[in-house]
């Protein structure tokens, strides 16, 4: 049982010891116990692994226990307005499924790259909101740059795909939820400054400042939808 800077608790287990769906059992009894308690916990992560002392491999069968949104999110408003939202990782998880219509769970960024893909071509309109959990969870946290490196150039060659299946009306955006330096010392996160990357057919390269809040990359996503977001975010397109 573990804990790192930002609002987690975290229970790994060996998968041939402790069977994944009893560490499951164990992360909701905690999730509901911080709920019943009041403790502003953000999440709850089960860490399932295997191998031997000295070379553990986590598996892809983790699983986030999230604390309830606050008040209602943009996922929910895009919801409410008919827009289908498809969750491709673990954002349906971080959401509680809070205004996704479909989620599909991944085992690598390779997976997730590939169901983005599928789903642009499934799916003609929506939003698809895919994590690439690698970034963090084997290289980043692990500050394994060269994987960290060839996983950059995984996704570069990925691209081309993505966007000609975006064609002429799709925006793609590219953004994290924190940094995870793999050249800093430590294992936590390292900054709280995230890319903001936006692609759309006939836009030109050009900055878009420093943002007063993470929020705007949402308000830009509803905006792009036709939507007005709630305060904090202000749609790029608006400002």
């Amino acid at each position: 049982v573990y804990t790192s800077a930002d609002s987690v608790f975290q229970i790994a287990a060996h998968e041939e010891v402790i069977p994944v769906e009893r560490l499951y059992r164990w992360c909701q009894l905690m999730r509901d116990w911080f709920d019943r308690q009041h403790i502003g916990m953000g999440r709850v992560i089960a860490r399932p692994f295997v191998g031997q002392p000295g070379a553990y491999t986590r598996t892809a069968r983790r699983h986030d226990y999230a604390a309830a949104p606050a008040q209602k999110t943009y996922l929910e408003a895009l919801a409410e307005a008919g827009v289908p939202v498809l969750s491709i990782g673990k954002p349906y998880d971080i959401f509680l499924g809070r205004g996704f219509d479909a989620a599909q769970k991944t085992t690598s960024n390779a997976d997730g790259l590939e169901k983005t893909l599928a789903a642009l071509q499934d799916r003609p309109r929506g939003l698809i909101f895919t994590n690439l959990v690698d970034f963090d969870m084997l290289w980043g946290h692990r500050r394994d740059a060269a994987a960290y490196a060839a996983g950059l150039e995984e996704v570069d060659r990925a691209l081309p795909a993505i966007l000609d299946a975006l064609g002429q009306d799709g925006l793609l955006v590219v953004t994290a939820d924190h940094g995870c330096d793999p050249c800093h010392h430590g294992s936590d996160h390292t900054r709280e400054y995230i890319p903001f990357l936006l692609w759309h057919s006939g836009v030109g390269a050009h900055s878009i400042g420093t943002r007063a809040t993470f929020a705007d990359v949402g308000a830009t996503i509803l905006d792009a939808f036709g939507l007005t977001a709630a305060a904090p975010g202000t749609s790029i397109w608006a400002s």
